[in-house]
């Protein structure tokens, strides 16, 4: 979310596909670990503005740079073909994933 600027509590809800108890939970967490900051908008105090702090931002590129690492070390000896395989498989399997996420919680 850091490439999109600072964000409305509200959006954020809407963006990550969440509701707004378990945003103002992550919410809080966020801001209590000094990874966020937020500041109300205008006079209305229950609307919200979330935006990353340097920690956070400093934070994430380690988690690119862990992420990147962790990729290359289980790819590397793949061929192009076998890559591309890989992700079409992984992008079936996190469909599947999807799907069966929101068949369970509408029962």
């Amino acid at each position: 979310m850091c490439e999109l600027g600072p964000q409305r509590q509200t959006d954020l809800v809407r963006l990550l596909d969440s509701d707004a108890a378990t945003m103002a939970r992550m919410v809080r967490r966020l801001e209590n670990e000094g990874l966020i900051r937020r500041r109300t908008i205008g006079t209305d105090r229950r609307a919200t503005m979330i935006e990353p702090t340097a920690a956070s931002v400093a934070l994430r590129r380690q988690v690119e740079r862990l992420w990147s690492d962790l990729e290359g070390a289980v790819t590397d000896d793949l061929s192009a073909d076998e890559r591309r395989t890989l992700i079409r498989t992984m992008v079936r399997v996190e469909d599947n994933l999807s799907r069966a996420t929101r068949w369970t919680m509408r029962r």
